[in-house]
């Protein structure tokens, strides 16, 4: 049977959970993740659990936070003056937004504080800092 090596396009199911065993993502219900290995499509500890493996094979990879999303970025937090938000957009912690950088990038932020001068929005992955386990199946190798 062939195994997975760097370079092969892959499928696999998965149920992704964190230390206190909350799932945070999974593709139970839907298609299975396709992926070229070794490309870094996927996030580095569970990109290098998949070689080797074969179809029908299952495994569980537990994946620390800086092979994962990295650590958070105290820097990715940063203020923003409150009257620069148009006042349609209510101004609720959690509440997710994308803005724009200076050079035109579109960013993913969260709202992460509500002050009366300034509202601190957090541009980490909302996975940062978190270790994170992946029970994964191989389903086809392409």
């Amino acid at each position: 049977m062939t195994e997975v090596k760097a370079g092969d396009t892959v499928s696999i199911h998965y149920k992704g959970t964190l230390d206190d065993g909350s799932v945070f993502d999974s593709s139970e219900g839907r298609d299975p993740l396709k992926f070229t290995v070794g490309t870094g499509q996927i996030i580095p500890g569970l990109d290098n659990a998949i070689p080797g493996m074969k179809v029908g094979d299952e495994k569980t990879v537990h994946v620390p936070a800086d092979k994962a999303y990295g650590p958070v970025q105290p820097q990715a937090r940063q203020p923003v003056p409150r009257d620069q938000f148009p006042p349609e957009i209510p101004l609720e912690v959690g509440r997710q937004l994308q803005v724009q950088t200076q050079d035109g990038q579109t960013l993913q932020v969260v709202i992460a504080e509500v002050g009366d001068d300034n509202v601190i929005l957090d541009a980490n992955h909302p996975l940062a800092g978190k270790d994170l386990t992946f029970a994964i199946s191989l389903v086809g190798i392409d």
